[in-house]
């Protein structure tokens, strides 16, 4: 008999009052009010440890979304991704509370060194004992670029060209820098750490030169699982490098298995199995002990949901709720002279007042499903089955109850089911792979294992040359 495909569960969050689902934040009985509070995150974390959630996705922004309506007026007033929070300092707390949780972290190659987060990651890999992700992001607001020093932003391929630099940067510190047994804590020699076995990288690029050695030992994982969220051509090849779990999507099965499957055509091109990078999509649930209570839940927050909100998230150039309705957005855009690819998140061909209706509507795609546990059971198993998907982000519309409800009524259906397991405690890759806390030798960080290839650069090596290496 096959055994059924796990779902990886992970809850999407962010450590602000607004960040995906807009305008939700006044519900009665909503926490995103106390996301400044330690003991919001300390309560989250307990809850999706017992629910039995493989990570927290913590998403994070290094800017203010000011283009909508030429500021950050609207942003700022519906709460959407400011006041915002570092996610990286709430992990420690996190971790202190839990034994089998995850984190994936987001953080930009763009505009901090990599020396200085290499010492964080390895840190914090060491205080969760190896349950650390990097969900590996380039920034894509203006406001982002100007915070550092910056006109403009840097063009976005370009942006993946820097951040494959940073990665060497970082395999060869984390890798490469130090022997596992490097530090010997001898103490009738009186010697920490052996220094035959920590070398300097001496690395010299194009855009950072870094001598090391790194300020950390080895870590559980050495290098933390790398997420990535992607479906542009740039980052799928990125993916195909670096990446071990990526957050994708598409609107329907289709568009998803088209993303996935281009991902893993781009690792094999880099030397890397297909099976060596799973897949996760943003997902709606929304789940009530009856179909009237789930429905009756989306309803409430349809009632709430602000356009403007996500009008805002979008970071629309143009304001679609001044504009006929019959307009496509496209039309919309191109009359105004605005860049129809700065605008990714929405749908270009559909009317202006067809989007703006959806919006209120809480416009539904492929990952979405309202009902009671064995309804959404049964589409979770489609999507793994059918779309290839091999997790989900859970979108949160409300905190807690978003989570405690996937966890009281969802997870037991699925544990029923053999779709979710209840896996003991482990590094956050070997719950993920079950193939042990390292990376793959077929993966490109692999190759600066034992201080191997430390002088060559990104474009060095061939990918077979670098399976060979690693």
């Amino acid at each position: 008999m096959t055994e059924k495909k796990q779902l990886i569960l992970n809850l999407f969050e962010m450590a602000c009052i607004s960040h995906i689902s807009h305008g939700l934040w006044p519900l009665p009985g909503n926490n995103r009010h106390r996301f400044d509070e330690l003991e919001y995150w300390l309560e989250l974390a307990e809850i999706l440890e017992d629910g039995g959630f493989d990570a927290v996705f913590l998403a994070d922004v290094v800017g203010a979304y000011d283009v909508f309506r030429g500021g950050p007026e609207t942003a700022l007033r519906e709460g959407l991704q400011s006041p915002n929070l570092d996610p990286l300092l709430l992990v420690p707390a996190m971790a202190a509370v839990t034994k089998r949780l995850g984190f994936g972290v987001t953080f930009s190659t763009t505009y901090e060194p990599p020396f200085a987060f290499a010492r964080r990651a390895s840190t914090l890999d060491h205080l969760t004992k190896g349950r650390f992700g990097w969900n590996i992001v380039t920034s894509y607001l203006p406001n982002a670029a100007r915070n550092f020093g910056l006109d403009g932003e840097i063009p976005h391929d370009r942006r993946y060209e820097l951040a494959d630099e940073y990665l060497d940067v970082l395999y060869k510190l984390w890798e490469g820098s130090w022997d596992d047994d490097a530090v010997v804590f001898d103490r009738e020699q009186r010697i920490a750490t052996d220094p035959s076995k920590v070398r300097y990288i001496d690395h010299a690029g194009p855009t950072h030169r870094v001598a090391g050695p790194h300020l950390v030992h080895p870590s559980r994982q050495r290098t933390p699982v790398l997420f990535q969220a992607t479906g542009s051509p740039a980052g799928t090849e990125f993916a195909g490098r670096h990446a071990e779990l990526v957050f994708t999507g598409g609107r329907t099965t289709e568009e998803f298995r088209a993303n996935k499957g281009a991902m893993q055509d781009a690792a094999v091109r880099n030397g890397r199995r297909p099976d060596d990078v799973k897949f996760i999509a943003s997902a709606v649930v929304v789940v009530g002990r009856t179909e009237e209570e789930a429905a009756d839940k989306w309803r409430l927050y349809e009632q709430y949901a602000s356009v403007d909100g996500y009008l805002a998230h979008a970071s629309l150039p143009i304001d679609l709720t001044k504009l006929p309705r019959e307009l496509t957005v496209r039309q919309a855009l191109t009359q105004a002279g605005k860049d129809l690819d700065r605008v990714p998140m929405l749908p270009l061909d559909v009317p202006v007042g067809t989007l703006l209706d959806g919006l209120r509507g809480g416009r539904r795609e492929r990952f979405h499903v309202v009902g009671t546990p064995r309804v959404v059971a049964d589409e979770i198993e489609r999507w793994l089955d059918e779309d290839g998907v091999d997790g989900i982000n859970l979108r949160q519309y409300h905190s807690f109850d978003t989570a405690q409800d996937f966890a009281e009524l969802v997870v037991p259906e699925l544990r029923r089911r053999g779709r979710l397991g209840d896996a003991p405690a482990t590094s956050l890759r070997d719950r993920l792979f079950g193939r042990g806390d390292r990376l793959p030798d077929t993966h490109f960080g692999a190759r600066y294992r034992g201080g191997a290839n430390l002088g060559s650069g990104v474009a060095d090596l061939a990918p077979a040359t670098r399976t060979d290496a690693a």
